[in-house]
């Protein structure tokens, strides 16, 4: 939804929505979104989630602006709707969008959208220098709508934040990202035309092309599963450079997926994976033959990994 989200007429149903981000969604968000949608069928209310694009980061802090997500917009809409949400907003967070003083966003954006009541963590701000916050709201409500704030929800002790999972993913900690995200870090793509190298070793790989700025997991080898045509894969994922065949000044970055016990034709096809487990850094070899031998032992690792789950 682009800039303010006007409702027609055919929509004055009384809502709870969740606010915030929710890149990620993670369990902490789970938390919010959750809350909204059990208080919502409590009240016989609609439930709904409003969030925001791009990250607040592109327009208050340009210098070191947040260029990849965990949930694109598709991928954050979907999993939201899994919760059992009724319907997901998204609304422009642009120049204008964070000039809006609190009460304006209240007025417009809640109150407006016929809010019976909010949820939303602790920390979530609104209004121009992130002057409402979930202690003041109420002081806006009109005495329009309730709300609830959900504390930190933490694991392992420490809090669940997007931050925290984009460290993870970023040193290839794949195990510990889905501790955090209640399921595997999961990217999307489509299969696209590479230079059949992997062929000619007799490793075939799907050459997955992101069309969403996803973040990719650190160089290296993952045990994953490719979810193509509503069918999980398992398969062997290289992330990287192939330094064994490209100078660092000719290497592009690819994302790779050698299916196991796989005949087919992927290409064109849209498909995602999903991020178990690093299971080696990105190696340069001395010969293909010596990159051949390692990826044997990879797929094995890959095998046994998934027999073990």
């Amino acid at each position: 939804m682009d800039g303010r989200p006007f409702m027609e007429q055919m929509d004055r149903r009384e809502k709870v929505i969740a606010l915030g981000y929710f890149d990620g969604v993670h369990l902490g968000h789970q938390k919010v979104i959750q809350t909204a949608v059990k208080i919502a069928e409590e009240k016989g209310l609609e439930s709904a989630v409003m969030t925001f694009f791009p990250h607040p980061s592109v327009v208050l802090r340009p210098d070191c602006k947040r260029e990849t997500e965990l949930t694109p917009v598709n991928m954050k809409a979907t999993l939201i709707e899994e919760l059992g949400v009724h319907t997901v907003y998204f609304v422009k967070f642009d120049s204008a969008f964070s000039q809006l003083s609190p009460q304006k966003f209240v007025d417009e954006y809640l109150i407006q959208l016929h809010a019976k009541h909010i949820v939303a963590g602790y920390d979530f701000t609104f209004g121009r220098k992130a002057a409402g916050n979930m202690e003041n709201i109420g002081d806006y409500s009109r005495s329009m709508f309730s709300y609830t704030v959900i504390p930190k929800v933490e694991q392992f002790g420490a809090k669940i934040s997007t931050s925290h999972i984009r460290s993870l993913i970023e040193k290839g900690e794949m195990e510990e990202t889905a501790d955090l995200l209640g399921r595997p870090y999961r990217t999307s793509g489509t299969v696209v035309h590479g230079d059949r190298r992997g062929r000619t070793l007799g490793f075939p790989t799907a050459n997955v092309e992101e069309v969403d700025p996803y973040l990719i997991p650190a160089y290296g080898v993952y045990a994953v599963r490719l979810i193509a045509g509503g069918k999980a894969l398992n398969g062997v994922c290289s992330v990287g450079l192939r330094p064994t065949f490209y100078s660092k000044e000719e290497a592009v970055k690819t994302v790779e997926v050698f299916v196991l016990d796989f005949e087919g034709d992927l290409y064109d096809q849209d498909v995602s994976i999903d991020w178990y487990k690093r299971l080696r850094p990105e190696l340069k070899f001395s010969s293909a033959d010596a990159l051949v031998h390692q990826m044997e032992k990879d797929k094995e690792e890959t095998r046994r990994y998934f027999i073990s789950k």
